[in-house]
């Protein structure tokens, strides 16, 4: 039933993108048409130094990530008296190094940090630790996302919700949900309690987003994760609740900032981004609906995790090769790799990239194998939105 149900969706997918190549011309493009290549060409025109992993080289970012994390909070500590105003200046750059951190724990739960599995698993521990993200929970959760990026029902981190779901939400949780600054917020409530439509949580060995040959995995991280937690709360009795607030507590609200604007840009702000269900999904398809976003200084602080689509398409490359590989691959993802508008020394420009696609993109269709974003008009302020897909 299932398969005949694409095969009545075919034609309308057909037609849909033929008027839509009528509208736009001759030499108009698809980016939900199957692209001209394969995976291995673009694999095969990364250079091979590029897929090798240096340890050394990995541990001297974590040094340097460490250092500054541990001079700026001795800095604080030391020299910034009562409330003063070099206290937000602090919270932004010690926020932005928790966020470098994770980056470079990010590259361990890849495996892109070394070929050692314990070497990795150690580190990564440590940092996502410190930034209370439970290491293994996140890290399988996160390989799920890289094995179903694009798909609808199967990817983990900021998929589409169906317009039906859309519709069962209450008012005001749609406009929480589009509304800053909670979506910026949303990291450590999907940690819990996953995303709508979805059950589990990345602290519970019985979740289902788990095997249970992983579980093991998850306590280990999640001991560490209460830990960590435990260590916090005795800063707070031995030193104050205040100085605890003011060295970490507003630095970690300003990285689960930093990683819930990163991680949305990384899938959205484009409106040709298609989304996919059944047959028309592909690993490959998937992957070219990433984003890159040029983040201008802030690039080499948080690792180049901006150059994303060669990231998602091969997760093994370290990230200090991933810039390289970006180039080498563009001949061959032609139009199907969206150039990233040039960022000046900060990415403000990002900021309203991110609140168009909070206005328009709300909801995709429960039918057809490839959908992309509808909007609901009344969230969608001057875009006058009409519930249609928003594309040009």
């Amino acid at each position: 039933m299932a398969g005949a149900t694409m095969r009545q969706q075919r034609p309308d997918r057909e037609a849909s993108c033929k008027a839509t190549e009528d509208r736009r011309g001759p030499d108009s493009f698809d980016a939900a048409k199957p692209p001209p290549f394969r995976i291995g060409d673009v694999r095969a025109a990364v250079p091979p130094h590029c897929w090798r992993k240096s340890p050394l080289r990995s541990l001297s970012y974590v040094a340097r990530d460490v250092a500054v994390v541990a001079a700026l909070a001795a800095a604080a500590a030391g020299g910034i008296r009562g409330w003063s105003l070099l206290w937000p200046l602090y919270w932004a750059v010690q926020g932005t190094m928790f966020w470098a951190l994770f980056v470079l724990g990010h590259d361990c739960g890849h495996g892109s940090f070394s070929d050692s599995a314990t070497l990795n698993s150690v580190v990564g521990h440590i940092l996502h630790t410190f930034i209370l993200v439970p290491y293994n929970g996140w890290r399988i959760s996160h390989r799920t996302h890289h094995q179903n990026h694009g798909h609808i029902e199967k990817d983990e981190s900021w998929h589409p919700i169906t317009e039906k779901l859309y519709q069962k939400l209450e008012p005001r949780t749609k406009k929480l949900r589009f509304s800053l600054p909670f979506p910026l917020l949303a990291f450590p409530v999907y940690l819990w309690y996953r995303s709508p439509g979805k059950n589990g949580s990345h602290f519970l060995p019985s979740s289902d987003l788990f095997s249970p040959k992983e579980r093991r995995d998850v306590i280990i991280s999640t001991t560490c994760w209460f830990t960590m937690i435990a260590l916090l709360i005795g800063m707070a009795c031995v030193f104050g609740p205040v100085p605890v607030l003011k060295l970490y507590g507003v630095p970690y609200v300003v990285f689960v900032m930093w990683l819930d604007l990163v991680t949305y840009l990384h899938h959205h702000g484009h409106q040709d981004l298609p989304w996919y269900r059944g047959e028309e999904w592909s690993y490959l398809r998937g992957g070219l609906t990433t984003v890159d976003q040029d983040y201008g200084w802030i690039n080499n602080i948080h690792h180049d995790i901006g150059t994303h689509v060669i990231h998602h398409l091969f997760p093994q490359i370290p990230h200090y090769h991933l810039v390289e590989a970006t180039k080498a691959a563009r001949p061959v993802l032609g139009r199907y790799y969206r150039e990233p508008v040039k960022s000046g020394p900060l990415p403000v420009h990002l900021v309203n990239t991110l609140l168009r696609s909070l206005r328009v993109d709300h909801f995709v269709s429960d039918v057809g194998d490839v959908v992309f974003y509808q909007t609901d008009p009344s969230l969608a302020g001057d875009d006058n939105g009409s519930g249609i897909d928003k594309r040009k």
